[in-house]
């Protein structure tokens, strides 16, 4: 069984594969927040600005197997897709509590590529096909390897420097989204400056939120 908040059509906005076109499936569910307010300041991760509890978000829902949810996948993308790969994003919460080798199988066999953004304290399964990891505080880090490391910048208990020797193809560094509870503090700049003394950082901005699009 799966559970999946939502899942639509889209742009993918940030990292390596901003500006490609994809569907996007968030799981419901994460291991570093419950997703509820009250717990947030408890959590290990507290700057979450993403809603990923229960199944009632667009073209969410539960399904019961690999085949089920790769079919709901494959409606969303358009059918005048051309010559493009279709890709799917799963993301959350935290999308390696549910996504398997069975789900990564079915969505090969309709010709989807598979991209995954993780917090990276559960091992990825064979077959992913763009794996971006994004560290969270001091939880622990199990996937130490991928196509590309996005580190939400500034975190306290996160510093890039201790993220530099991993293997990854890419190294991202994403101002933090302080604005929906009111934060203080020129992420931005701070990031912007980081990147120009290290760069072996690249800067990712939310390109979505700028283009005004989910």
């Amino acid at each position: 069984m799966y559970s999946v908040k939502e899942a639509f059509y889209t742009l993918q906005g940030e990292g390596g594969q901003a500006g490609r076109a994809a569907v996007f499936c968030r799981f419901s569910g994460c291991n570093l927040w419950s997703g509820r307010e009250q717990d947030r300041e408890r959590s290990i991760c507290r700057f979450c600005d993403t809603d990923f509890v229960g199944t009632d978000g667009r073209n969410g829902g539960r399904f019961r197997g690999a085949e089920s949810l790769a079919a709901h996948i494959d409606a969303l993308w358009p059918a005048q897709g051309g010559s493009a790969t279709p890709l799917v994003v799963f993301t959350g919460g935290e999308p390696l509590l549910q996504l398997n080798v069975e789900l990564i199988e079915a969505l090969h066999a309709r010709r989807f590529e598979i991209a995954v953004e993780t917090n990276g304290t559960i091992v990825a399964p064979a077959g992913i096909d763009w794996l971006c990891v994004s560290p969270k505080g001091r939880a622990q880090l199990k996937q130490r390897s991928g196509h590309e490391l996005k580190l939400v910048y500034p975190q306290i208990e996160a510093d890039p420097a201790q993220f530099r020797d991993l293997d990854f193809q890419h190294f991202f560094l994403q101002p933090m989204d302080l604005a929906p509870r009111g934060g203080e503090g020129n992420t931005m700049a701070e990031t912007v400056a980081y990147c120009m003394a290290h760069p072996q950082w690249r800067l990712s901005l939310q390109t979505h939120k700028i283009a005004g699009i989910d």
